[in-house]
């Protein structure tokens, strides 16, 4: 009920001006309103009904009377948003040289309205993307992120309209360049200087921090393009946008902001959009002419990607919430380590850096490494996999090279699921560089054990001082322990098929006999 009043009385009354709302009964013998927040009554009424407004909007149940083509139409004109389909004049639309703090403060109140309602109402999704709302904010958009606020929630409502409704993520790929406005509004946010064809200038070491505010508005725009880009681009410069994007997102990746929380969300999210874009175009990141680079990585600038890196280490230190945290930053090291060999190079001198000794099990110790190598083994099969494919790319898919920094204990898992249990190579083709092994790591590798992949002390046979009856003893008892286990299902013998592939023993037994009684008839 008290939705109905509110929405009532900052309906827009005028002639000509958006729809009115029937007067609900209850309010038919009213001789005064309850909150007198007509358009001519002045601004403040209308920031103060829709304050109240934005309150009960966080209720999914009070939703009805807001989440109707009028009722949005009204929030759309008070947030100064003119719809595509109510035949509305974009001259009406916000212009940011005449709005006073007063009707600023309203756009702001009726946005925020906005968000609420999309977010709390799959009526009002429809509603809006009927209207296109998307559509005009788009269109607007240059204009309306000229003030913080506004441009705040304005990409913030774009964000959830394309979040929810892909049917508006396709229309806006599809009729409007949404992706080239986003980049122009990140490309002004976070004051790009483009020095190169792809390259931007970049930041000074004594620069100031990127303020609080245009982190802000920035960190919106990348989460609408994140929805954006979840396919390909449809514009007819879609390569050229796309290599554009990641220029962008290397000159934020050496950005710093006013506190180390907010930088590492920035780049979160630059991770996030980085992850959704072809991997060909990841050359963007290390090509910087004008910057210069280093010698033994081909003369690429590898600042970028020491970002990555140092960011991977920070979400691995974290402990929690692996699979969005962790996961998007080691798919995007791990397919630009496939497509380009600069960046695998200096991504593997980091993380395996050659092996001097083997003392100490693989997943043991503080390094970038032993991270890696334990999260091998983690419970979330996404983080697990994720990890094992990222080693396995910087081993050169090589089984045997993969074996040399992890162990068989550790990698078999990732091996049985490719296929190359027995050893071999993976389909990608690399260069043809060899990995040398240091002269430390040399003398003891024909002690290593294979399954822990480290050197293990001695150990004192226990069957040494056992006579022949005791160990037969022994082996009958580990016999019937084995075959109460598989009664009981507790574990499942295993064989390897031809393929290389794990299957229950009776499988691959009745394939090897079908085999060798084929052999033998022929």
């Amino acid at each position: 009920i008290l939705l109905y009043i509110i929405l009532y009385h900052i309906t827009l009354r005028e002639k000509g001006a958006f729809p009115r709302i029937s007067r609900p009964p209850y309010l038919r013998k009213a001789n005064k309103p309850v909150l007198a927040a007509r358009t001519q009554e002045g601004p403040c009424c209308q920031r103060a009904s829709l304050e109240t407004l934005r309150i009960l909007s966080r209720d999914k149940r009070a939703l009805d009377p807001v989440a109707t083509r009028e009722g949005l139409l009204v929030l759309a004109g008070l947030a100064q948003l003119p719809s595509a389909q109510d035949g509305a004049d974009p001259a009406d639309s916000l212009q940011e040289d005449t709005l006073t703090p007063e009707q600023e403060s309203v756009v702001v109140e009726a946005l925020k309205c906005l968000c609420n309602v999309v977010y709390n109402s799959p009526a009002a999704q429809q509603v809006c993307a009927d209207l296109k709302l998307a559509h005009s904010l788009c269109t607007h958009l240059r204009s309306r992120c000229g003030r913080h606020a506004v441009g705040l929630f304005s990409l913030r409502l774009l964000f959830l309209l394309t979040a929810l409704r892909p049917d508006v993520r396709a229309s806006l790929q599809s009729q409007l360049p949404a992706v080239r406005l986003l980049r122009e509004v990140l490309e002004r946010t976070l004051q790009v200087r483009w020095v190169g064809p792809y390259e931007a200038g970049a930041p000074e070491p004594e620069a100031a921090p990127l303020p609080t505010e245009d982190n802000e508005r920035a960190m919106e725009a990348l989460k609408a393009m994140f929805n954006l880009t979840l396919t390909d681009p449809a514009e007819e410069d879609g390569q050229h946008q796309v290599r554009l994007i990641i220029g962008v997102m290397r000159h934020l990746l050496l950005l710093r902001t006013e506190t180390e929380e907010k930088t590492e969300e920035a780049h979160s999210h630059a991770v996030n959009l980085l992850s959704n874009l072809p991997a060909a175009c990841l050359d963007v990141l290390i090509d910087v002419p004008v910057q210069g680079g280093q010698e033994q990585y081909g003369g690429n600038n590898m600042a970028a990607v020491q970002v990555l890196l140092d960011f991977l280490e920070k979400r691995i230190d974290k402990g929690s919430n692996y699979k969005e945290g962790l996961t998007p930053v080691l798919s995007l090291l791990t397919e630009g380590s496939r497509r380009h060999r600069h960046i695998r190079r200096f991504i593997k001198a980091q993380v395996l850096p050659p092996l001097k000794e083997a003392k100490v099990r693989p997943e043991i110790g503080t390094t970038i490494r032993n991270k890696l190598v334990r999260l091998m083994t983690h419970v979330d099969m996404g983080v697990k996999q994720g990890a094992a494919e990222f080693l396995f790319v910087l081993c050169k898919e090589s089984v045997d090279n993969l074996l040399k920094y992890t162990g068989y204990g550790n990698a078999a898992g990732h091996l049985v699921a490719k296929g190359l249990l027995a050893g071999g190579r993976g389909e990608t083709k690399y260069s043809d560089d060899e990995d040398s092994d240091t002269e430390e790591y040399k003398s003891v590798k024909p002690l290593i054990n294979p399954i822990t992949g480290h050197v293990e002390e001695p150990m004192p046979n226990p069957m040494e001082e056992m006579t022949e009856e005791q160990k037969e003893y022994e082996a009958q008892k580990m016999v019937i322990m084995l075959d109460e286990l598989i009664r009981k299902g507790v574990i499942q013998p295993m064989g390897v098929r031809k393929d290389c592939t794990v299957a229950p023993l009776e499988e691959t037994l009745r394939q090897h006999t079908h085999e060798s009684s084929g052999s033998d008839t022929d």
